[in-house]
Formats: structure tokens, sequence, C-alpha cells
């Protein structure tokens, strides 16, 4: 484990004092809480850092997801703090979730006095052993004198390799003990090796792949975004001149006004990024998983194509699909080895896509993105969401919640750039939404940033819109309201014969609004709209454009019949992609 260094000049102080010290020193500018008993001591001395703000959240979750869209919008580390027991296990789900989405968390949480470990004191839970599962790795501090040495070595494998949540969780008796501060310690993880750089064999065999193929896919996941290799990556797209498609996780990877962007693959993804797919002859995977909203059947996935597949965690290379040409490594390092190769062996031959570009190219003009217009004169959620991406812009930042009102957000927003899509991808998170705007804009305050999110998720955490009000964080946030559990109604509709069983949420009727959301903002301080016209939609987008005094709160009162199309059914072949908006399809689940 890893230890102080005892060369440097040492300060007396508590492991509390010790806590708020290495913090500073390891540059965090900003932390989610909210304090207990077994975490008291971090809190008062965390009162008097001059470089600590403090960000007093209203469920430890939303501190979880606020440090998680800090992290997804500033590339740097999130931090969340939470006492012991049930604080702790409230950060779990914001945990798991920064798991599945591969985000940079430092989790620090209070434990109960070390010698009462295992006796189920109060508020006690072993919440190293609940989060070993889902953290990168969880260390238990006993001693003061460990608290430098394992923050740091948090801080260190949180944010190199694959990033990810880490969590340190601390006794109060070694919040309480003195010991001797020096910084920086000597962190020591000899098991903790990320490989960066590739294999040059390797690199070769791919440039030389990519130039036999005759119909290649760039398929890009959030990895690119992680790695902060958005810029590297546009050059090799261009070099190669084969079609690109981004995953849910990495929207804004390459910007969707790149001619060679099909857009998103996948479950909800455009019809012509899951037929190229499933049509290549080679898939060129940087930083993608093949996860099952993308790949539907995986057994039926891009049947006749070769896989290089460069990701920086050899464990998720062949984990689903055998990679031809496998490649563990640093985006950013890979794909400037390969644009090299790749230049080097281009003049002995060049690939010709012209055939492969007219096929796709149809595709774009026979299936362009669209929707239907709501038959029962309520809005159309995909027209206000991409009113609000067209008014806000690409600078701005959006972060959605889960369900119907994600994959609108995803499909009719045009992201130009990376950082700007926040959401939960992996874990599926309700009430992702309101917490990760307010992290994203504490982290770039000069943005604009919106919480795009449904009636649903927003009743999950709307609590955070208090500490927005109170800390001046004036996020905007479009609550699609479409009175139910939407994407659980449309698979009702579609594979349960319409029966709407327990997905009425009573949000957006005429005669009942339980709760009223604008007078729920009210009730927060928050600026509260009603839009329920499509002429009034506009003018509500630009007036929360224009208020940063306080957050706002638009109810858009929209379809609940309004659905997400194209679709792809769990568990078929992607080639069964359904694009009809009008009815319901009828899906051949044997295939």
């Amino acid at each position: 484990m890893a230890t102080s260094a005892t060369s440097q000049k040492s300060t007396r102080m508590s492991g509390a004092e010790g806590v708020v010290r290495s913090l500073e020193k390891l540059g965090i500018a900003d932390v989610f809480g909210l304090p207990g008993g077994a975490i008291l001591p971090v809190y008062d001395p965390l009162m008097d850092s001059k470089d600590l703000r403090h960000i007093l959240v209203r469920h430890e979750q939303g501190a979880g997801h606020a440090a998680e869209g800090y992290a997804s919008a500033s590339g740097k580390v999130g931090v969340c703090i939470a006492t012991s027991g049930p604080g702790a296990t409230n950060l779990v789900t914001a945990i798991a979730d920064a798991y599945m989405d591969s985000v940079p968390l430092l989790a620090i949480t209070g434990q109960v006095f070390s010698h009462l470990m295992g006796t189920d004191a109060f508020q006690e839970a072993d919440i190293v052993g609940i989060t070993m599962p889902i953290t990168k790795h969880s260390f238990l501090v006993t001693k003061a004198e460990d608290i430098p040495a394992t923050l740091a070595a948090a801080y260190h494998v949180a944010s190199t390799g694959r990033p990810g949540p880490v969590l340190v969780d601390i006794t109060k008796d070694a919040q309480q003990a003195e010991f001797d501060f020096s910084w920086p310690p000597v962190v020591d993880l000899p098991g903790y090796r990320p490989i960066l750089k590739a294999h040059g064999k390797q690199i070769q065999a791919a440039a030389e792949l990519i130039l036999e193929s005759e119909r290649p896919v760039f398929y890009i996941g959030g990895g690119i975004i992680r790695a902060n290799a958005s810029a590297e990556l546009l050059k090799l797209v261009d070099l190669v001149g084969a079609p690109v498609v981004t995953t849910l996780m990495a929207r804004g990877a390459v910007p969707d006004s790149h001619p060679h962007h099909l857009g998103m693959p996948g479950m909800h993804g455009t019809v012509p990024a899951v037929l190229a797919l499933q049509d290549a002859d080679l898939l060129i995977t940087l930083g993608a998983r093949f996860d099952d909203r993308v790949t539907g059947k995986a057994a039926l996935f891009a049947p006749n194509a070769k896989v290089i597949h460069v990701d920086i965690d050899p464990a998720e290379i062949g984990k689903i699909r055998h990679a031809d040409v496998p490649i563990v490594g640093d985006a950013k390092d890979v794909i400037n080895d390969l644009i090299a190769a790749y230049t080097e062996t281009a003049g002995k031959k060049q690939p010709n896509m012209t055939e492969w570009w007219a096929k796709l190219n149809k595709l774009r003009e026979e299936y362009p993105l669209g929707y239907s217009e709501p038959s029962d004169g309520l809005l159309a959620p995909q027209y206000v969401i991409q009113r609000i991406g067209e008014l806000s812009g690409p600078e701005a930042i959006y972060a959605a919640g889960v369900g119907q009102h994600q994959m609108w957000a995803a499909q009719f927003i045009k992201y130009e750039r990376p950082n700007a899509w926040l959401n939960s991808g992996g874990a599926g998170t309700m009430g992702y939404s309101v917490p990760a705007a307010m992290g994203a804009k504490v982290a770039q305050p000069d943005r604009v940033v919106w919480a795009i999110d449904g009636d649903g998720c927003f009743q999950m955490t709307n609590q955070e819109l208090a500490t927005c009000t109170i800390n001046n964080i004036p996020i905007k946030v479009a609550v699609i309201n479409n009175s139910s559990l939407g994407m659980v109604r449309q698979w009702q509709t579609l594979f349960y014969d319409g029966r709407y069983s327990n997905t009425d949420l009573n949000t957006g009727h005429d005669t009942i609004r339980i709760p009223d959301f604008v007078k729920l903002a009210e009730a927060y301080g928050v600026l509260g709209i009603r839009v329920t016209k499509a002429e009034e939609v506009d003018a509500a987008i630009k007036l929360a454009l224009e208020t940063n005094d306080r957050p706002v709160l638009i109810d858009f009162v929209v379809s609940a019949d309004a659905m997400v199309w194209p679709m792809v059914p769990q568990g078929v072949s992607n080639s069964y992609v359904q694009y009809a908006k009008d009815h319901a399809p009828t899906w051949d689940m044997e295939e």
C-alpha cells in the first residue's frame, strides 16, 4: 500500500485536516456532499478551506451525479463526500453509473470507529464490500497517516487508464487522530499498470486491414471522449475516408456536420448507421465495447465484418466479439500511431469505397431522421428538443435523464464537440439529469447547461433545484412531460398490447397535475414556465436563455403517444430495424 513520504517537510494535523489538505494538493476545486456523524470531523476543517468549494446537496445520490456531471463536462475528477451507512449507500447508484460509463469519480465516505466495525454499530455499512464490484478500487483507511497517500492513489487510479470511480472509506478514529502530514506522498500500486502504448505490429496489421477493406466503418465509443482524442480521430477519419458512427456515449466525438458521420447506431440509431454496421466488411472499433444496445443479438451483429478493436481496458477486447486485430492502448496514442502507419502504407494501395458510399448515401436519402406530429393536438417532444438545441447552439451542454427524452435528445440535438452531451448510458439511471447538469454548470460556469428530463426522472432528484438556487447555479431544466413513464409505455404499446400497467404519472393532464411542476419550481425559487402549444416553444426557450439570475424550469406538456423511432427490439438482429412511425410494427422475435 502507498505510504507518505518522510523526506518532505511535515506539519502536524488531524486526519480530517489531512483529507482537506490532500484534496487541495490534488488540485480539487469543487466537491459535492452532505455531512453526517461519521464524516463530521472532515467537515470542520473543510469550512476553513480557501481553495475548496463545497456544495451542499439535498441527497447523496445528487452529490454523486453532480460529481459525474462535473467530470464529464470538464474531463477532471469529480469528488463527492458522504457519511457512513445510508449516506454511503445513497452514493451507490451514482458510483455504479460512473463505473458503467467510465467517469473519473472520487467518492469519500466516513466510517464508524474502527473498533466498532463488524458490530452492527449505528450507521455502519460495509461500503468497501458493497462497492467493490462497481469501482476500479475501494480503499479502507483506519490510520491517519495513510490518508494522503490513499487519496493520492485513489485520484491516480480514477483518472488514469480506463477512468472510473474509486471509493475511499475513512474511519472516524482515523479522521480524529493526529499525524505528520507531508506532500507529495509515495504512491506504490504495483498491480496497477495501465497499458498506454500499443504494439507496433498490431498497429501495422490494423493499417493493412483498413487498406484491404471495401466497406469499412469507424465504430466510435465513449472511450474517444474520455481519452480526449476527438481531434486525432477526425484526422484519421478524413485520411481514410470511411463512414463513422458514434454511440450514445460518443455523441460529439465527431461533429454531426461532418460529411462522413452517419449518426448514432443501435436500438434507436439512424437507419444508415445501423445498416452500415450490419453490411460492413471491417469495423474500426475505437473506445467502444459492443454493448447490447448497439449490437442487438450479438451473434447476428455485423456478420461479415472483420474487427479492429482498440481499447485501453484489455478486458473489453474479445469479451463480446472476437477481434481480428486486438489493440490495447490509449486511444489518442493509438490513433496517432495508426495515422502514421496508414499514411506510410497507403502509398502502396488506396481503398476504393465508391460503391460503399453510393449505398450509404442512398440510405441517407431514403431514411432521414424524422417524426410524426401527434394526433392528440399536444406538443411533439422531438420538436421541443430540436428547438432547444437549435436555439442554444453547440457550445451549450445537454444533460439528459433516461428514457424517450434521452433518445430524442441524442437524435435531434446536433453535437459538434465532445463533452457537450452528458447522459447515463450503461446503467440507465433515472434521476441523473438535474444533478449532473448542476455539476456540469459548476465545472463550466460560462456555458449554457440544460437538463433535458422526463417527468418520471425529474421526480427522483428534483430537490437539487434547491441546491442550484441557493448556490447560484443557474441551469435550465426542460421537463418533457408526457405524464407517463414514456419508454416503458412505448414497450407496453409495442409488446404488451397497449396494457399500460402502472405507467401513468398524472403530471401533465389538464384536470390533474401531481405535482404541478411550475408551482414546484416556484417553491424552489426557480422560474417556472408551462408550454402547451408549438407557437409558445421558442419564446419559452429564449426566456430561459436570457434568465441567468436563477435556474429555469420549463414544463413542456407533450403527447404520451409519441414514440422513439427508429427502433430495433431487444434480442433480434439489427437487420430488422423498424422505421415505421405511425403504427406498431409486428416483430419477428425468433430471428
